[in-house]
């Protein structure tokens, strides 16, 4: 903005150059303000790609249930051919079917990796976005967080785990046995 304060006879600005000056640092700092929510673009990521990773995700979902119902199928059906002639190559046929619905995890890998590049591009803006404003965590207790963290851990508890340890196949027999 450039604006100019000027100082008195003794070298000390007055009442009024301190209001000046503190107004012209609110005004830079809304200006700044303003660019960082700028570049946010909040309408680009509601109007494109959070939209974006909905359809991927749900396209993921269906071919993973697109497979998993083909493959289920096609196992049922070689358990119920008939031991004749032809019973080698009716399970060899329901073998390729199988292998078939499994390139689906190619696909989904695909609009898996095109979802977390979204959330990363989100996750980038929103940090810059956050160091700008100087932006903290507000100290105490948010009952609506610690409802999340414990359902989250619920989930996990019974859902797949996230790069942990694992229970290896022979120890979940043996609980069943």
């Amino acid at each position: 903005m450039g604006f100019q304060i000027k100082t008195g006879e003794n070298g000390f600005e007055d009442a009024s150059g301190r209001v000046i000056r503190e107004l012209v640092e609110i005004a830079d700092y809304i200006s700044h303000m303003r660019t960082e929510i700028a570049a946010l673009r909040a309408n680009e990521i509601t109007r494109d790609r959070i939209p974006m990773a909905h359809e991927e995700l749900g396209s993921v979902l269906a071919a993973t249930a697109g497979a998993t119902n083909t493959i289920m199928a096609s196992a049922e059906a070689m358990l119920a051919l008939p031991d004749d002639a032809s019973y080698r190559e009716n399970v060899e046929g329901k073998i390729y079917e199988i292998f078939e619905a499994c390139a689906f995890q190619d696909i989904t890998g695909q609009r898996i990796g095109k979802v977390v590049e979204a959330l990363r591009h989100l996750e980038l803006r929103l940090a810059r976005f956050a160091a700008a404003v100087k932006a903290r965590d507000e100290a105490g207790y948010d009952p609506a967080e610690a409802e999340r963290k414990a359902r989250a851990e619920r989930l996990l508890l019974n859902g797949p785990q996230i790069a942990g340890p694992e229970t290896s196949q022979n120890d979940i027999d043996a609980l069943f046995a």
